[in-house]
């Protein structure tokens, strides 16, 4: 009995010896100094770059202070009965450094606040056009209030437009911090 314990304690310590795992490189993003989220190596990202690329995808590598990300192209194709499935057509790579990540976007569905503006700015553009249009043709119906309105409309519709849905923009708030494992002590 004590035999196979031994046995069985070798074979462990050569298993262990054998099974090494290797850290990988992280990257942080921090909101004045307290960490937001992490992105490793199998995480899912979505950025807009400084040359103004909109990255969506899988994280493969992070090495160097540069950040690898599988993007997959998925389309409808036909099948051989007519009908359409959704398939992935192909990969892609991208190679991006961490410092040319301009804004990170934020996952899952929510409002979008810039397609609000902008529909809020283009109804604002039909009301004044049919104020103008009314006031040329009929002066009595004309309504200033009506067109004050429509101005107004318009320039909230302007404002939500540019500061709606931007994701989280890095710079004065927020940062990105490239943490390499392999430098850091035990």
């Amino acid at each position: 009995m004590p035999f196979t314990k031994i046995i069985l304690f070798f074979l462990c310590v050569v298993q262990a010896y054998i099974v090494t795992a290797q850290a990988t490189d992280f990257i942080l993003l921090k909101r004045k100094k307290i960490t937001q989220a992490t992105y490793f190596v199998g995480s899912n990202l979505q950025c807009t770059t400084t040359t103004g690329a909109f990255v969506s995808g899988q994280i493969v590598a992070i090495k160097n202070d540069s950040i690898v990300i599988k993007q997959y192209d998925i389309r409808q194709v036909p099948t051989q009965l007519g009908i359409y499935i959704l398939d992935t057509v192909n990969t892609y790579y991208f190679k991006v450094n961490y410092k040319q990540i301009k804004a990170i976007g934020t996952p899952g569905r929510k409002f979008n606040w810039s397609a609000s503006g902008a529909s809020l700015m283009s109804g604002s553009i039909v009301i004044a056009i049919a104020s103008g249009i009314v006031a040329l043709v009929d002066n009595k119906r004309f309504s200033p209030n009506l067109l004050i309105g429509g101005v107004a409309l318009g320039g909230l519709g302007y404002l939500l437009y540019k500061n709606g849905s931007k994701g989280i923009v890095i710079g004065k708030k927020y940062a990105l911090v490239y943490v390499n494992a392999i430098s850091i002590k035990k």
